[in-house]
């Protein structure tokens, strides 16, 4: 196990992953593949792969309620599967433009674009970054603190210092777009709520779309901001909305699809707040849950540390030609003005190339 290092997806953590066939027709994909492996050393590697339709990343409360079901107590939670919950109003009537469903804006003329083959075969680097609670207590403290003096939620704090350090990274020009993905949540969004034991797949899109000389110009409060009001507006109205424009979407692929993330959009993955080191199957917590490949582009997730002692890891798949500057900028921004120097080497992390 140790062979893994720090579990950053890589070639090694891809074989204890299950492989579908696709050779054969999608009506024989399985929508739910599991393994198990052992090591020499004790330890057991268990993996889940489940089809994005199915379920999302909050009814990973199901792997814990599994883990009860073995260790033999009665289930906290119990599954509810009941898709009516989101159906869509008859007849359809949505009220808002859902940007998140328009194409994601392709790259200057002068970059190729995400049609051309040679973008497909854009060489991708994907690397875990670490964060401390010192760390993340000075972005706070450069945030400052809303109108009506309230807090800003580590997420947008966060989120707006890795667009800003990616696009930059990126070398966008002034006048290219860039648009950020957040999946959200809509089981207590949307009324009624959920029950909590709902087992399916609720995340809808909060997106902003700006212009990276903007994004750059503009103070690190205001793009706090900008994705503050990006997720204060996922209500729901808005989420039933979005539920009847895809009813009106003759397929969902005409609005998402791999190239949804790739450069210059991203899609920040929150995964701060998932009980995801809390499946004890009676051996005790996990050391590692994560993803094990992230093979699109422009994909970052949040975890949460395994030992809960405040720190976060990032893990993040872009361009290899942009990772470099991606780690630069970003840990230059986690330091105190005072504690700024130019050998960021102690923070950078052993990378792993994957063709995406």
């Amino acid at each position: 196990m140790d062979d893994l290092g720090d579990f950053a997806p890589s070639s090694e953590l891809r074989q204890l992953v299950p492989t579908v066939d696709y050779a054969r027709d999608i009506s024989s994909y399985p929508l739910i593949m599991l393994q198990v492996t052992t090591f020499k050393c004790g330890g057991i590697c268990l993996r889940v792969g489940i089809h994005d339709a199915v379920l999302d990343g909050t009814s990973t409360f199901y792997f814990n309620s599994w883990c009860e079901t073995v260790r033999g107590p009665p289930l906290k939670v119990l599954p509810l599967m009941n898709r009516t919950l989101l159906r869509a109003r008859v007849p359809p009537t949505p009220k808002f433009h859902h940007i998140e469903y328009d194409l994601s804006p392709s790259l200057n003329a002068s970059t190729p674009t995400p049609e051309s083959q040679s973008y497909y075969k854009t060489l991708s680097s994907v690397s875990i970054h670490k964060i401390t609670s010192n760390q993340l207590n000075t972005l706070k403290a450069k945030a400052g603190k809303k109108a009506d003096n309230a807090n800003y939620s580590t997420f947008s704090i966060l989120a707006a210092h890795i667009w800003r350090c990616v696009s930059k990274a990126r070398g966008l020009a002034d006048d290219q777009a860039t648009k950020l993905y957040i999946p959200t949540n809509g089981r207590s969004r949307l009324h009624p709520p959920f029950p909590p034991g709902y087992l399916g797949h609720v995340s809808f899109w909060a997106t902003s779309i700006v212009l990276s000389g903007n994004l750059q110009s503009e103070s690190y409060k205001n793009t706090i901001e900008r994705i503050h009001k990006s997720i204060k507006q996922m209500d729901n109205e808005y989420m039933r909305s979005a539920l009847d424009y895809l009813e009106t979407v003759p397929s969902i692929t005409t609005v998402r699809g791999a190239h949804t993330f790739r450069c210059p959009s991203l899609s920040l993955n929150n995964w701060m707040r998932l009980p995801l080191h809390e499946a004890d199957f009676g051996w005790g917590r996990p050391i590692y849950m994560g993803p094990a490949h992230v093979i699109h582009e422009g994909k970052i997730y949040m975890l949460p540390s395994p030992t809960v002692d405040g720190t976060l890891s990032l893990i993040a798949c872009l361009e290899t030609s942009h990772m470099e500057l991606f780690q630069k900028h970003f840990y230059e921004g986690l330091m105190s003005i005072d504690k700024i120097r130019l050998d960021f080497s102690p923070f950078w992390i052993t990378r792993y190339l994957i063709h995406c």
